[in-house]
């Protein structure tokens, strides 16, 4: 593996937020004294703001652009007519920087320790090969080429290759069930798939090559298999084009190959909602407005160019499965000309024996000094008793990212004092929320600004983002409806087979037309600072007063006796409702009266009596969606008395195993509540 340079301290370098300010009051005229000057202006000034943008970025168009954005309102809006580019040619830009400064594109890791780097220009080489392969068996722009694949570099080779062509990526993770990848791919009908046959995850060897098999015999569309074979398969496929040598050609034709200029918003790439209670949306997302949003989001995350002086040696990771979209987001720190690093298996080693150090481990042997996970990664290792100074080399990372769910303030405030034992007080918390609708964040973090543990710094530059109240009103330290009130660059250009756009509009404009409905609760702070409180249509009403389910895990989860936990709001047909948590107690635990006890005090105790769990439940789990959310709507449902066939999917489920147990609990629910009903009924006649 390469060796880090250490030219600068990355500790301190120049917020890149910074250099941009210092860049628009040179460039500009124009000068901003606080962060919400920027703000405000980035929100009201679309035109000045994203034109700032595409110019800080060097963004190239070889055709002329006219407008930044026009259109009469959302979702109708068109940005930069004219421009032509390329994700991959972007990412390309960086290369003869990046070799002259000996800084590599990728270093990839997997749990068993093969490790593999790759320079800028082999990686440039690889995704032209394949480009060229893909375009002679008939690829062309627009086709879909489906990916199946982890975390490993042939994905990121997969992407590029694609994005050169024009062709449509569409990437499924290895570990979601096969009738969840089918739900995906009938819906785009890819042309070519590039794809693992097993997998090793968690100290095991996963065979994966039935399920290939299957989900090739149900998609005739797709004409050619690209295999990146594995050693956990079980039978062979004679009939695939080997992905090693698709990419291994060096010649003249791969030397003079350039990525196609396609229009701004040509479809770049397909990501799926999370299809737990219905089928996945299909979410197009295009060229320019993910580099556009891209470029903006490196100013939050505060992630510079490898080769730059500022940022010399800069290494970025966001631990992710394939599947979700901070794998997307992560992938997406070559547009910047940064090294990315890949983690391929289990973050927490076997279940049999876990260990939260691995990913730590893993941080030190590439040298990162980003790192970037879900919050339940964090927690989980402070629930373990994580002493990550135990791991030498970690004390280069000087950025800490979190998204998934929100990062309750207990387990921040002990990452912040692991690093603080390190000598590195000043870790840095990029707390992000925004989601696979955009790619992207709507709130994020800023260097520059005061970091409250819980809280997301600040509004995202040209995220025209409010908290609304029940009547359109925006509110301020108060929560409600998360809105986007002006167009930003990566919201989705359609969702695939959405002819008439309907589907499209009535996910997000349907409330407000022209507004933007996230779906989240939000509080936005006086000093700027969000909270996010949970999804809106998973929200706790106890009479009268709204509370995010967040604030209640963060109240219940910081307790030793409980691993995890999930509370639902079960209306009943006399207009009341019973509020049911189900807890996960931790090793060597049991849910007893002191446990019940414990998680009554500190309910009323952060929060309000109004919000203590009429009824506690022990459950073997809590179902969560493949990015890792938990499935608080479709478990609501299912107790509602919903059928299970219609909101439960355990191939879109990271948790599939408990699933039963919860429709067995769902059902008994209903038992006892009809013969309540009869009770009451007899009674009353």
């Amino acid at each position: 593996m390469n060796s880090v340079s250490t030219s600068l301290d990355l500790a301190t370098p120049v917020p890149q937020i910074r250099l941009f300010c210092d860049w628009l009051q040179e460039t500009r005229g124009i000068d901003f004294a606080t962060y919400d000057e920027l703000y405000r202006w980035s929100v009201e000034d679309l035109e000045g703001f994203w034109r700032s943008i595409w110019e800080w970025d060097r963004i190239q168009s070889p055709t002329a652009v006219s407008a930044a954005l026009s259109g009469e309102a959302m979702p109708d809006m068109r940005w930069f007519d004219g421009a032509t580019l390329n994700y991959a040619q972007h990412v390309f830009s960086h290369v003869d920087a990046a070799e002259a400064a000996g800084q590599p594109a990728i270093v990839a890791l997997d749990e068993r320790g093969a490790s593999e780097t790759i320079e800028w220009a082999e990686l440039r080489r690889r995704a032209a090969s394949l480009a060229l392969d893909l375009r002679a068996r008939g690829i062309a722009p627009g086709d879909r080429v489906a990916a199946y694949l982890p975390n490993i570099p042939a994905a990121v080779v997969g992407l590029l290759a694609c994005a050169s062509l024009g062709a449509v990526w569409t990437l499924c993770s290895p570990d979601m069930g096969t009738n969840a990848v089918l739900d995906r791919w009938r819906q785009t009908q890819p042309k070519a798939l590039i794809a693992v046959d097993g997998v090793f995850y968690a100290g095991k060897a996963l065979d994966r090559s039935a399920a290939l098999a299957e989900i090739l015999a149900q998609l005739p569309c797709i004409e050619t298999v690209y295999l990146v074979p594995s050693d956990c398969a079980v039978r062979t496929m004679p009939d695939a084009v080997d992905f090693a040598a698709a990419t291994a050609r060096d010649d003249a034709a791969v030397a003079g190959f350039e990525p196609a200029m396609l229009p701004f918003d040509h479809p770049l790439w397909i990501l799926y909602s999370s299809g737990t209670t219905g089928l996945p949306k299909a979410i197009v997302h295009g060229h320019g407005g993910v580099i556009l949003a891209t470029a903006a989001g490196r100013l939050h995350f505060d992630l510079g160019p490898s080769y730059a002086p500022n940022t010399i040696g800069e290494r970025f990771h966001w631990y992710s499965a394939s599947g979700w979209v901070m794998w997307n987001i992560q992938i997406g720190g070559l547009l910047s000309g940064t090294t990315i690093c890949l983690f391929d298996g289990s973050p927490s080693g076997t279940k049999t024996d876990p260990d939260w150090t691995r990913l730590w481990d893993f941080a030190s042997r590439t040298g990162v000094t980003w790192f970037g996970a879900g919050a339940a990664f964090f927690a989980n290792c402070r629930k373990a008793g994580v002493e990550i100074a135990g791991t030498a080399g970690v004390e280069r990372i000087r950025a800490l990212g979190s998204t998934g769910s929100p990062l309750p303030p207990d387990v921040q405030r002990w990452g912040t004092a692991q690093f603080a034992a390190l000598g590195r007080p000043d870790i840095w918390w990029c707390n992000v929320s925004g989601g696979t609708e955009i790619a992207a964040a709507f709130m994020a973090g800023n260097p520059q600004l005061s970091d409250t543990p819980g809280r997301l710094q600040c509004r995202h530059l040209g995220a025209a983002v409010e908290a609304w109240d029940e009547h359109g009103n925006p509110v301020i330290e108060e929560v409600g409806e998360l809105v986007c009130t002006k167009p930003f660059p990566s919201m989705p250009l359609y969702f695939w087979g959405d002819n008439d756009g309907s589907r499209y509009r009535d996910s997000y404009f349907g409330e407000w037309p022209g507004i933007w409905r996230h779906g989240d609760w939000l509080t936005v702070h006086e000093d700027g600072s969000c909270t996010i409180s949970g999804r809106s249509d998973a929200t706790i009403n106890r009479h009268g007063v709204r509370m995010g389910t967040a604030e209640v895990y963060a109240a219940v989860e910081q307790l030793p006796a409980v691993a995890d936990s999930m509370i639902i709001d079960l209306e009943d047909t006399q207009g009341g409702s019973k509020l049911v948590m189900f807890v996960v107690p931790s090793e060597g635990k049991v849910v007893d009266g002191d446990t019940r006890g414990a998680i009554a005090a500190a309910i009323r105790t952060s929060l309000s009596p109004r919000f203590v769990p009429d009824q506690l439940i022990a459950a073997p789990g809590i179902p969560r969606t493949l990015s890792g959310k938990k499935q608080e709507l479709p478990i609501k449902r299912l107790f509602a008395g919903w059928p299970a066939a219609r909101v439960i999917n355990a191939d879109a489920s990271a948790t599939p195993d408990v699933l039963p147990w919860y429709i067995d609990q769902a059902q008994a629910w209903q038992r006892d509540a009809r013969s309540e009903a009869d009770v009451r009924a007899e009674h009353t006649s």
